[in-house]
């Protein structure tokens, strides 16, 4: 075990039973909203073309069929995912997640 796993181990006994106060605040935590998008890709065309795109239009991004497609929170990358279809039905989709990734990863990607 490593001295970084020793004092996890010595501080996760004393929170196994945190004080009221403290299990307040976290619950208010996990209510906190957060925005998640999936990307799909993205691409880079001047204001010119931008301008004369109308309904129907196609716009190619970076991104073949069948790649994985970015989760982000916030604005950072924190998964990867394959989308699926969720519901035939009302035409919903929706995201298998395949990769979490590490915090270093997504600040580098970001």
């Amino acid at each position: 075990m490593t001295d970084s796993e020793e004092a996890y181990a010595a501080t996760a006994d004393k929170f196994d039973d945190p004080p009221k106060d403290v299990a307040v605040n976290y619950e208010t935590i996990l209510k906190i909203p957060v925005t998640v998008q999936v990307v799909l890709g993205t691409t880079t065309m001047p204001v010119a073309s931008l301008m004369k795109l109308g309904r129907g239009a196609v716009v190619a991004l970076d991104q073949r069929v069948g790649e994985p497609v970015n989760v982000v929170v916030n604005g950072r990358i924190v998964a990867r995912g394959e989308v699926v279809v969720v519901d035939e039905a009302t035409s919903r989709f929706g995201v298998s997640l395949t990769e979490i990734v590490a915090s270093s990863h997504a600040e580098k990607a970001a």
